[in-house]
């Protein structure tokens, strides 16, 4: 595989390194040139130097036959112009874009510029999962399919606790697909009993929480 990163900030290492380490091919570019001095002084002919919301430079950069372009620059901008230019005009199948803002999220939908990563929204998450205040944590959003990842409890005395997956009532567009019990996760079948304390991971349509919450935590 190749990649061509977009950014040479401490995400863009970080990638650049992994990707490297499982063996890949790849480019990184960056426009700053203290930091790509220190960028080039580790990666050597794999840096280098330029904007890369430049069609020439996204070109040098061997756009044109890269597997996947990943935008991770600190302006939301310059990651959708990044994110268009590698999908429409040199034809990447796979384009990654770092969302710095998340009140910029829209603007990466509406241009279809998909998926996306969010930090804040990253760490937000983990915070909920890790201090959660009620029985449901969202996971993450399959933005472009249009679907959530959630986290239940099951909550003791509710339609879940003593259930079989297959006798639930889950609410259409919806789906059980694991079930974690004493840090041992399962994948959920119809005959898979539940019981209060179990992490119950499933796949929905927005706007389905409510539902799950009822069946799973008796809210």
């Amino acid at each position: 595989m190749y990649a061509v990163i977009v950014g040479g900030g401490k995400a863009g290492a970080n990638v650049a390194r992994a990707l490297l380490r499982m063996g890949h091919e790849v480019s990184i570019v960056e426009h700053r040139p203290t930091r790509f001095a220190t960028l080039e002084a580790e990666f050597e002919h794999i840096a280098r130097y330029g904007d890369g919301t430049e069609l020439f430079v996204l070109e040098a950069a061997g756009t044109a036959r890269a597997d996947v372009c990943i935008a991770v620059t600190g302006d939301d901008e310059d990651n959708i112009i990044i994110g268009q230019l590698s999908r429409d005009h040199f034809g990447v199948a796979n384009v990654v874009a770092r969302v710095n803002d998340p009140r910029n999220q829209e603007h990466f939908d509406l241009l279809g510029i998909a998926p996306t990563v969010c930090a804040t929204e990253s760490i937000l998450a983990l915070i909920e999962h890790e201090v959660p205040q009620h029985s449901l944590v969202h996971l993450f959003s399959l933005r472009r399919e249009n679907l959530d990842i959630l986290e239940i409890g099951v909550v003791e005395g509710s339609r879940a606790d003593g259930a079989r997956v297959g006798e639930l009532s889950i609410p259409d567009g919806s789906l059980v697909i694991s079930v974690l019990r004493n840090r041992v996760g399962r994948v959920a079948h119809p005959d898979t009993l539940l019981a209060a304390g179990d992490q119950v991971v499933a796949i929905a349509e927005p706007g389905r929480e409510s539902d799950l919450m009822e069946i799973f935590a008796g809210d």
